[in-house]
């Protein structure tokens, strides 16, 4: 196998998804941009071009307010598996391995191996700010992205506001707005119901190598195992 093939193998899962993010994406972008109009001429106004939709706040409050829902979910769940178990699940850890594990566990420290990474070495607070990456840098960009939402919602709502007339919003005035809300809430009761399902469905049913599921005949109660 050459070494291109080999990057390909290697990396398929993440250059899959990345793939069809971008596909995804763009088809928004095109959808997006016909509704828009659609809903411009509609209003007796005209229509606009792709490059102008794809750089408003229409599309971009679009965008984002889905990325934070999106890491929110993960950055939930990273930090709810630490502590929280679910009999049975693949997604979950055994019963009794609750908490943040020991050192030995963890290969951290002293008992990190020569193939541990450089900061799971020292013990100190450069492992301590490793061992809590993940979460920190999910959180990190779930604040960043509904931070940007807010923007891009605040002014997509001006937008309205003033093409019907009515007084624009102070960005603090918007966060009190039905519309920050309803936008926010619909996409974290989405996600937070498609993770609990996920831990909960895969303690009864299977999917054939995958490493989300049990192996197949693996028993009901059995916890921690993936296929």
């Amino acid at each position: 196998m050459n070494r291109a093939a080999r990057v390909l193998r290697d990396n398929g899962l993440g250059l899959a998804f990345g793939g069809l993010f971008l596909l995804a994406l763009a088809g928004q972008g095109v959808a997006g941009h016909a509704q828009y109009n659609d809903q411009q001429v509609a209003e007796g106004s005209d229509p606009v071009g792709l490059g102008d939709y794809l750089t408003s706040s229409s599309f971009a409050v679009d965008v984002v307010e889905n990325w934070q829902s999106e890491y929110l979910q993960f950055f939930l769940y990273i930090l709810a598996t630490v502590w929280l178990v679910q009999r049975g699940s693949p997604e979950s850890k055994e019963l009794d391995e609750t908490g943040t594990e020991s050192d030995a566990d963890q290969l951290v420290g002293p008992h990190a191996r020569p193939d541990s990474p450089r900061w799971a070495h020292p013990g100190d607070w450069r492992t301590t700010v490793f061992s809590r990456s993940l979460g920190l840098v999910m959180g990190a960009v779930f604040l960043l992205s509904w931070a940007a939402q807010s923007v891009a919602g605040w002014a997509a709502y001006n937008a309205e506001q003033l093409g019907s007339r009515q007084d624009p919003v102070t960005w603090a005035g918007y966060l009190a707005e039905p519309d920050f809300w309803n936008r926010t809430l619909q996409n974290w009761q989405s996600e937070l119901l498609a993770v609990g399902s996920m831990a909960v469905l895969a303690v009864f049913l299977r999917q054939r190598g995958s490493p989300e599921s049990k192996p197949v005949g693996a028993a009901h109660g059995d916890t921690a195992m993936t296929g």
